[in-house]
């Protein structure tokens, strides 16, 4: 897979070589003292160290940081982080850091109550930044995939967009919709996934009157109504491969032949298709019919998921507070909270949440939105049910849950190396799979320890009775 020189790339990811501007590690400041951003800050060196004056912060300083609050040093693949001491802490990854003890840092990092994302390359955010255009949040990634299907519009092409569930399909087609041609005309929205079977044919093809009893006028189906405008088909490998056929047929002569009907009739629409699965696979199991394929394959641009657009998720978050209750501020657990969860719903899911968080705010009386407003299932992946004894989830953000969500998400880490792996593994069947003293006789802190477990899938546990193995929990209290 070739590497996006438009998508925020997470730490331990190796850039490409090959042609665009050589790539700038740093880390992305998304939040500080209350304000939302999406500020880069380029590594100038093998080091940046940060505190309540460095220039690299700009205008919005935070008073809770520490004059020297943190250094942090790029090995060529990884970021660390080490705390100089500062006396309000360091988190990293959702949990404190003690001082002069450096470690690796994945996702995010809180330093007073400013949050920074370590990136391999945070050129792309320096030279685009990330803008609101129509409520649509757009990063780089965003940004570029916008202009190709812009580019697909003005050329007269049809497009296919491909990305999970909730990541803004139907946005980017409204976007080729609005930068071709026929933008004047109608956009037409289609979820396939969504039409009962035996009755696509009807609603995408239209009827005759008097084709069967209940037809007693003329209906025009969804490709008649995009006359002159853009037929967006969501989903369209849920449609029947007979459907497919006369889809296929409708495409290439554009001409639709509605039921009933002996002579077909010419239209003239833009046509996007979308669908969160390969089309590839879908014609490898039989879903999707090959020639079919070979005319919505190309061209095509995919979208990454909100955990690969780090970038957006402060605003996206805001934007929605203030949409709700301008009154209401945000504060930094809750935005870090959602820096350290998958999200499998992507956008959707995220705004939904938010929105829920906030609403839970108001009806508290709060003043702001916290992580504690923050239901505990939003943006976890689906697990089946605890067995039966199991303790509840609690009702505010903790650690573990932050931890379980950060270990749904693909790995950022390269593997690692088999002697090491190994040597572990060892240590821990020795002493029964208590972290503690595995970590004691490895040499290594405890913590350093729990993070190649969940990295890894190590599958130690701690003994019963061993408090002081866990891990602390992040502080989340208003500050």
């Amino acid at each position: 897979m070739t590497d996006d020189g438009s998508t925020l790339q997470p730490s331990g990811h190796r850039a490409s070589s090959s042609g665009g501007p050589a790539a700038a590690p740093g880390l992305v400041r998304v939040f500080g003292a209350g304000v939302t951003l999406a500020s880069a800050l380029p590594f100038e060196g093998e080091a940046l160290e940060l505190g309540r004056g460095s220039a690299a912060l700009g205008e919005a300083k935070d008073p809770r940081m520490s004059r020297r609050h943190a250094r942090f040093r790029f090995d060529g693949r990884r970021f660390w982080v080490e705390d100089l001491g500062s006396q309000n802490g360091t988190f990293v990854d959702g949990e404190p850091l003690p001082a002069g003890a450096p470690r690796e840092a994945t996702c995010v990092v809180r330093l007073g109550d400013s949050l920074f994302v370590p990136s391999n390359d945070v050129g792309p955010l320096a030279r685009q930044g990330v803008v609101a255009r129509q409520g649509f949040v757009r990063g780089p990634a965003m940004q570029r995939r916008l202009a190709e299907a812009a580019r697909a519009a003005e050329l007269g092409l049809s497009l296919h967009i491909r990305g999970e569930s909730g990541t803004g399909k139907e946005g980017v087609a409204r976007a080729f919709h609005e930068e071709g041609p026929r933008a004047a005309g109608p956009f037409v929205p289609v979820n396939c996934a969504s039409i009962p079977q035996g009755i696509a044919e009807r609603l995408l093809f239209g009827v005759q009157r008097g084709t069967y009893s209940s037809a007693n006028a003329d209906a025009q189906g969804y490709l008649q109504a995009a006359e002159g405008g853009t037929l967006f088909l969501d989903e369209i490998g849920e449609l029947d491969l007979e459907v497919q056929a006369k889809l296929l047929r409708a495409l290439e002569t554009r001409e639709v032949l509605a039921l009933g009907a002996s002579r077909p009739k010419k239209v003239d629409f833009a046509f996007c298709s979308a669908s969160h699965r390969d089309l590839r696979a879908q014609v490898a199991s039989g879903r999707l019919r090959e020639d079919l394929y070979f005319r919505l394959g190309r061209p095509a641009v995919e979208l990454p998921p909100l955990r690969r657009r780090l970038e957006e998720m402060a605003l996206l978050i805001e934007q929605q507070v203030r949409q709700l209750a301008p009154e209401l501020g945000v504060h930094v657990s809750l935005v870090e909270a959602c820096l350290l969860r998958p999200w499998p719903g992507n956008v959707r899911e995220l705004l939904v949440e938010a929105r829920a968080a906030a609403q839970s705010a108001l009806m508290q009386g709060a003043s702001r939105v916290e992580a504690a407003h923050l239901s505990p299932s939003a943006g976890a992946l689906f697990e089946p049910d605890p067995p039966s004894g199991a303790p509840p989830a609690g009702g505010r953000d903790s650690a573990p849950a932050a931890r379980r969500a950060r270990r749904a998400l693909p790995s950022r880490a390269p593997p690692l190396d088999a002697g090491e792996r190994a040597r572990i593994e060892a240590a821990l069947r020795e002493q029964g799979g208590n972290v503690r003293a595995a970590a004691r006789a490895l040499g290594m802190h405890r913590t350093q320890l729990r993070r190649l477990i969940e990295r890894h899938g190590l599958g130690a546990s701690t003994g019963a009775g061993e408090p002081d193995d866990a891990l602390g929990s992040v502080d989340e209290s208003p500050s």
